[in-house]
């Protein structure tokens, strides 16, 4: 009997040409899975269904994980405003761990020989499918025909046509990875240090000039309405907000970062929704949490980003990081209203019960009613009173070193 391999297959370049080698050059049954992480429609999936079958594949499976990526991993990317660098709502990261994991499901139930996937060697995939695929099903050996034989995309391309297999070499030119959290882009621009992804790179060409504004509803830091819209799961909302931001242009850069290998990437992205959401959810935030929970969140939210970049997410910690995110929502809750603009977005503003401005304690820069004018001279002295005693003590060497200063500017 055939030894059987399951093949995260998503229908480009890389996935396709292992569909046909691990069939007719290793004689494996391969079994295509796509993780749909809310990239693809159903028809879609029909296609890719079709073209994994007229590759030759033995059987074709699609997971639905949408909602469930949602719940497991982008829902504590909101609660913790994660932007890698600044810059990256971590796209294509997050969805792998979740792809990896259904992948490693789906190989342990038909309990097959091998698992594969269409990694390069030069990438961060590589690590993250490895070390899910190593924790969950640690017999199931790991193969990778793309890294081990160090392809290019041309040297696939031309495999594919000697066996009869026809491949759009124009459009292999960009590598697409779409799903909800985000649409990464790559191509001969992001290889390079200075040169942009021409429009036409971009999945979603702008169509709209007409500014708009919108209004955001979380409850308990996840969103769950837009304008007079309410949905039943945070999923849904999140679609329908990138159908109305994504033909603004709105979300689209290019990010450089550190891979997990040790060398510099660039990639670029649209994701008009997830920065739309997790720029209004700060701003909710800032209103409706105290000074510390904020000052803490922004350090645990830079090393939960981190460690979901590199493929760390099973580490028991990551549980605990989720448990503190979700316990700094409770009073998140409100309405944020949000511009909508070409290439461009802005907050206006909140509306939120738990709104922490509340004007019964006092305006900011006119009035207050919760202390004196004395109570913050008291105040004052008591907080800066460590600092006065410090130049009081080192009063003589300071004023010594400032002499010594001046001589040597003269």
């Amino acid at each position: 009997m055939k030894k059987s391999v399951v093949l995260a297959f998503s229908g480009g370049l890389d996935t396709s040409y292992c569909a046909v080698y691990l069939s007719q050059e290793l004689g494996l049954e391969v079994h295509a899975v796509t993780v749909n992480t809310g990239g693809f429609s159903k028809e879609e999936i029909k296609v890719i269904e079709e073209k994994a079958l007229n590759l030759g594949v033995s059987s074709f499976h699609c997971i639905e994980e949408t909602k469930n990526y949602y719940d497991k991993v982008i829902k504590y990317l909101i609660f913790g405003n994660v932007l890698k660098n600044n810059t990256y709502p971590l796209s294509v990261s997050a969805e792998r761990i979740s792809q990896a994991t259904a992948i490693a499901a789906y190989s342990k139930e038909m309990n097959a020989d091998y698992v594969a996937h269409g990694s390069t060697g030069a990438g961060n995939d590589q690590v993250r499918f490895d070390m899910i695929f190593n924790i969950l099903i640690p017999d199931t050996a790991i193969l990778t025909p793309i890294r081990d034989k160090k392809l290019s995309r041309e040297e696939e391309i031309t495999y594919l046509q000697k066996n009869n297999i026809f491949i759009n070499a124009e459009k292999a030119k960009y590598s697409i990875n779409k799903g909800i959290w985000g649409t990464s882009v790559g191509g001969k621009e992001t290889l390079t240090s200075h040169l942009p992804l021409p429009e036409s790179a971009f999945p979603t060409q702008i169509s709209k000039t007409k500014p708009e504004q919108v209004e955001l509803h979380f409850e308990k830091g996840e969103l769950l309405g837009v304008n007079d819209e309410q949905f039943s799961h945070p999923t849904e909302a999140i679609s329908f907000l990138e159908s109305i931001a994504a033909p603004f242009g709105i979300g689209r850069d290019i990010h450089v970062g550190d891979t997990i290998i040790g060398i510099k990437g660039r990639v670029g992205f649209e994701a008009a929704a997830p920065l739309v959401i997790l720029k209004a959810h700060h701003a909710l935030e800032k209103h409706t949490l105290s000074k510390y929970q904020l000052t803490i969140k922004d350090q645990l939210s830079s090393w939960y980003g981190a460690w979901l970049h590199e493929g760390l997410f099973l580490d028991p910690v990551m549980r605990d990081l989720e448990n503190f995110f979700t316990s700094t929502q409770e009073m998140v809750s409100g309405k944020v209203f949000v511009q909508l603009s070409p290439y461009h977005f802005q907050i206006n503003g909140i509306e939120s019960t738990h709104d922490l401005m509340s004007s019964q304690f006092g305006t900011y820069g006119e009035m207050n009613t919760g202390w004196t004018g004395n109570d913050v001279k008291g105040f004052t002295k008591i907080m800066g009173n460590q600092m006065s005693i410090y130049y009081k003590v080192n009063k003589e060497a300071m004023e010594k070193t400032l002499k010594q200063e001046l001589i040597h500017e003269n």
